[in-house]
């Protein structure tokens, strides 16, 4: 049996919100910042299986164990006039890596993309992981030069909410 053929990647389901969480919180641990992990199983079911799902997830099971995961959704762009999809989350156990499980992962939603019309796929990575990058342009994915990722956190977002519009 390859590598690859014991892997089943398979759309997540509400009963999967447990290897969902665990597989978020070794990836947040994994980047150094597990305390930065604030989704818990009763978001996670309410925003992914309710419904209207804020988000899809692929889970990637080796042995009925699970291995990996992508947490997904879907964005319009006025720059290519049409849905994209964007990867929010991507993750493989260590004991699960280097068996084609990302890639795996990348191809199901590369075709999810092709099969929803996307005119991009696309997510961020930490400009400091290198092997993550040399993995995303081996799948064809090309690092944005020209672009920065600008964020306005929950503390930002209720003081401009609350500025009064005369503070211009």
């Amino acid at each position: 049996m390859n590598r690859e053929s014991e892997v089943v990647i398979r759309p997540a389901v509400a009963d999967d919100v447990p290897a969902i969480l665990t597989l978020l919180a070794n990836s947040a641990e994994a980047q150094g910042s597990p305390s930065s992990l604030c989704v818990d199983a009763k978001s996670l079911l309410r925003d992914g299986f309710g419904p209207q799902p804020r988000f899809h997830a692929l889970l990637a099971k080796v042995n009925d164990r699970p291995a990996g995961l992508a947490l997904y959704f879907f964005q319009y762009s006025t720059w290519i006039s049409t849905n994209g999809l964007y990867l929010e989350d991507l993750y493989v156990e260590p004991e699960y890596r280097r068996r084609g499980i990302a890639r795996a992962l990348m191809r199901e939603l590369a075709r999810i993309a092709r099969d929803n019309d996307c005119g991009r796929f696309q997510w961020l990575v930490m400009a400091t992981n290198e092997s993550a990058i040399r993995f995303y342009e081996s799948v064809g994915a090309e690092v944005a030069e020209d672009w920065s990722l600008m964020y306005v956190l929950r503390d930002g977002i209720e003081r401009l909410a609350s500025e009064d519009k005369h503070d211009e």
